[in-house]
């Protein structure tokens, strides 16, 4: 039975895709801030009370796990907020890096020791860290935080791939979730479905790109 770890997994996309794999058969870890009854049916480990923020969390996660293997990392945590040039909060911007890029980071170069040939890596980003494909501007924290992230992917794909770990960095679409206040083109069903296909097509050939859950590739 494949094992799957799930971040931000207690609501949205996160909880879509622990549905999912669990519907599927795998074993599903998921680790979250604070859990409840809808995580705690589709998984059969929960890790709750991390937040990739800090170090310490992360600590608790990687003594929690021990020297369990994971088949499959999902880092899916993140926060959006709205910033505008003329009315920065810097405050802000600094938590989205933290949460979209650095929590990410921190994850995988913890849990190494937990991913052997075969396992993979699903980064959940966003085509808004996309620079090409910014046609509308703003937003800034969560553009610069996406576009940190998608080059964090890019190289740990680099550094993995001599191990038989391949990354995949994913855009879920526009998802119908708490972020967005609910105003999505696509349910988190639909959009864990098609990023579990994604995910599903990655190997060590096509690691490291830039792929929306649709099957388009994106533009850096």
């Amino acid at each position: 039975m494949p094992t799957v770890l799930i971040t931000g997994a207690n609501r949205g996309i996160g909880l879509a895709l622990a549905r999912h794999y669990w519907q599927h058969r795998c074993s599903v870890i998921g680790v979250c801030r604070q859990s409840d009854k809808a995580l705690e049916a589709c998984c059969h480990h929960v890790i709750s009370g991390i937040d990739l923020q800090s170090d310490d969390a992360v600590k608790c996660l990687t003594d929690a796990l021990a020297d369990r293997r994971i088949d499959l990392l999902i880092s899916n945590a993140g926060i959006l907020q709205d910033e505008q040039l003329g009315s920065l909060d810097i405050a802000s911007i600094e938590q989205q890096f933290q949460v979209n890029a650095l929590g990410p980071l921190r994850l995988v170069s913890a849990l190494q020791a937990n991913l052997s040939v075969g396992s993979k890596i699903a980064l959940i980003t966003s085509r808004m860290g996309s620079i090409e494909d910014n046609t509308s501007g703003g937003r800034y924290g969560y553009r610069m935080s996406k576009a940190a992230l998608n080059a964090a992917g890019k190289s740990m794909a680099h550094d993995l791939k001599s191990r038989g770990v391949a990354v995949a960095i994913l855009h879920p679409g526009l998802v119908s979730t708490a972020m967005i206040n609910f105003n999505g083109q696509v349910s988190p069903e639909y959009a864990a479905a098609q990023l579990a296909e994604r995910i599903e097509a990655l190997n060590l050939k096509n690691t490291g790109t830039f792929w929306h859950a649709n099957g388009d590739e994106l533009p850096w």
